[in-house]
């Protein structure tokens, strides 16, 4: 199935070009591949485009972490060569994001799934265990949470044993990513907003004022609690493994290739590991994505060779070499 998505892309590219011209005069060949996005898959794309260079007669890939939404803007910013041509996502591309391709000329973009991932919250190995809920994170990283009168507001809480008399007595303190990643944005849409869904209280809000609901529900805290780690999730650890009183958000590989230093905190009694996240039965699992700018296939050299490399059994299948990057293979099917 992928040999035939590739083709696919190989034969669309090259349409494309022959219909466009212009576009294809305003393409000057690049000798590399160059890839833009996600912090969580960079690791992985990383490790397919270092083996690429070493067996195939192109020059390595280069890859940049700039976050899924970074990624976006640099891809979606025109055609040529002073723009990437795939785009490493941990989200899919957002509907104002495709029409920021359009409007550039990008008009024919492939997702490709490569896999999955799921995103993390850890500490120190040493440091005591969580057991959250989607609530406990929500009331932990929300700007604002309901009071007992069932008004909204500011977070007044302090320490987890302030949320809930089972979670360790240690100060709020939670490294994470910036607005830009992809991580953030599954963790607000899917574990933030859903907390807020099982509020009765927020929930009346939500069907009474939907944009009041999204701006209060999706808002993290700005007092401290929450630090924004930027995109690098390898100095994100490294924060994380010298202070023993702080959580981190990232993705799963990375406490993958921690976990003499790290552990994963459980979320509604289900741990991260290969099997919860290939399932979709631990609550932030997620898939990976690559998006290829066809406009590219054809005119930049190897990059048709690169995906066709990346998507092969022996890349990203069950017993592929990136799994050991930290990559959950795709259910059979996919």
């Amino acid at each position: 199935m992928r040999g035939r998505l590739t083709r696919g892309l190989l034969l669309a590219g090259m349409l494309v070009l022959g219909m466009q011209n212009g576009a294809h005069a305003r393409l000057t060949p690049r000798k590399h591949v160059h890839v833009v996005g996600s912090s969580t898959a960079y690791p992985i794309i990383a490790a397919a485009a270092e083996h690429f260079g070493r067996v195939s007669r192109f020059t390595a890939p280069v890859i940049e972490s700039t976050g899924t939404g970074g990624g976006f803007k640099l891809f979606c910013a025109g055609i040529g060569p002073g723009t990437p041509d795939i785009a490493m996502a941990s989200r899919p591309i957002k509907d104002s994001e495709r029409r920021s391709c359009e409007k550039n000329h990008v008009s024919t973009i492939e997702p490709i799934r490569i896999g999955y991932d799921g995103i993390v919250i850890a500490n120190q190995r040493q440091a005591p265990g969580y057991h959250l809920t989607r609530g406990d994170i929500f009331r932990a990283l929300a700007r604002w949470v309901p009071s007992s009168s069932g008004t909204m507001i500011r977070n007044p809480y302090h320490s987890w044993r302030d949320i809930r008399p089972g979670l360790p007595d240690e100060p709020i303190q939670v490294y994470g990513p910036p607005p830009t990643s992809g991580t953030r944005d599954i963790l607000v849409e899917r574990l933030m907003t859903r907390a807020c869904l099982d509020d009765p209280t927020i929930r009346e809000l939500y069907e009474q004022d939907p944009d009041s609901f999204i701006r209060q529900c999706r808002a993290l805290r700005e007092d401290g609690a929450y630090i924004d780690a930027g995109e690098n999730d390898t100095r994100l650890v490294r924060m994380l493994i010298n202070n023993p009183h702080a959580l981190g958000i990232f993705g799963y590989n990375f406490l993958d290739q921690n976990r003499d230093q790290l552990k994963a905190a459980d979320i509604d009694g289900k741990q991260p590991d290969f099997d919860s996240i290939e399932s979709g039965s631990y609550p932030l699992s997620r898939p990976l994505y690559l998006y290829v700018k066809v406009q590219h296939m054809g005119i930049v050299p190897g990059l048709s060779e690169f995906v066709r490399n990346i998507t092969a059994r022996d890349s990203i299948g069950p017993e592929g070499r990136l799994i050991d990057k930290g990559l959950i293979p795709l259910h059979p099917g996919d």
